[in-house]
């Protein structure tokens, strides 16, 4: 092998630029061209890629977001758009692609093996919602930045005696919700795995009123049915009912844009990394992650067939410690 691409796809993550350049850097060192696809698939389908150099990726691991660009592509999820990404990619003398993202570009990778093409994904999403390893690219550093703002928040609500409902990212997943919370010292949370009526809510914020709090947080992740949009309207006339004055904070795509940590920085580039050596070995159709501290390929086929699901002791602690 001596050609390959790396290209980044849906959501952005913090950790995606350190994985890029893990990939550039140690993929030279293996005496192969990298190629960096922009704009994720519809680049891959387009032929726009240029051969990156060592200098190229310099100074990128500090950046949020990505340098190749990301696109959610339509035409890729057709058998025909893979089949000319394919074409293009031989034409070029491309021999693998690695692709850097969550689960809708994963199921995208695992559509390009399925037709025979060398594929390895890396975990990265926020979300933290993708099978195959324990924690994604990104998820770190959006866990820190909402635990920041409700640190920031705590310190409205105390002086004026209010709830906040806090919304955060993370689709159908709870992770980052339920992390949050704990981290945050939450007086409630609402994740779609574990749905909460809003007059349960209402009671744990009446409870803790009545017990003197001055202040109470509500961590709220966006894909529940009861986001923190439907808790404020349905509690917006009967505050009384709560005790605090309610309000909402939403922090969206904040949480996707901050500039990787630590954490976020040494995974993207043990990930990277470890993806050239998995492609070298032959380990296509896998999923490059980290489970109990060790870096694993996952086969694609599992990862996108299989839900990952929330620890169940971090659960359990997070309704005790509500209270």
């Amino acid at each position: 092998m001596k050609r390959i691409a790396v290209l980044t796809s849906g959501g952005d993550a913090p950790g995606m630029n350190a994985a890029i350049r893990a990939v550039v850097r140690t993929g030279i060192e293996e005496g192969l061209e990298v190629y960096g696809v922009r704009h994720g698939y519809d680049g891959l389908m387009a032929g726009d890629w240029s051969l990156l150099d060592r200098r190229q990726v310099g100074g990128i691991m500090q950046r949020g977001g990505t340098i190749l660009g990301s696109a959610r592509s339509l035409e890729f999820k057709t058998e025909s758009g893979r089949q000319l990404a394919i074409q293009k990619m031989e034409q070029a003398g491309i021999e693998a692609v690695i692709v850097i993202g969550g689960n809708g570009s994963q199921t995208g990778s695992h559509a390009l093996s399925q037709m025979g093409f060398p594929v390895l994904g890396i975990a990265s999403t926020i979300d933290n919602d993708l099978y195959g390893s324990d924690i994604t690219l990104g998820v770190d550093t959006a866990l820190n930045v909402a635990l920041e703002t409700i640190d920031r928040l705590r310190n409205t609500a105390a002086s004026h005696q209010r709830a906040f409902l806090v919304e955060v990212m993370g689709r159908k997943c709870g992770y980052l919700a339920l992390m949050t919370a704990l981290a945050g010292g939450a007086e409630a949370f609402v994740i779609p795995e574990l749905e909460i009526s809003p007059e349960a809510i209402a009671s744990e914020l009446a409870d803790a009123y009545n017990r003197g709090k001055s202040h109470a947080i509500v961590v709220v992740a966006e894909g529940s049915r009861n986001n923190a949009t439907a808790l404020l309207e349905h509690f917006q006339q009967h505050h009384e009912r709560i005790g605090f004055k309610l309000r909402a904070s939403i922090l969206g795509y904040v949480q996707r844009g901050g500039n990787p940590g630590l954490f976020d920085r040494i995974l993207g580039t043990e990930l990277g990394a470890a993806a050239i050596q998995f492609l070298l070995n032959g380990r296509f159709g896998s999923l490059v992650g980290r489970i109990g501290g060790e870096v694993v390929a996952t086969p694609l086929d599992v990862v996108v067939s299989t839900r990952k699901k929330l620890p169940e002791h971090l659960l359990k602690i997070a309704k005790i410690l509500a209270r």
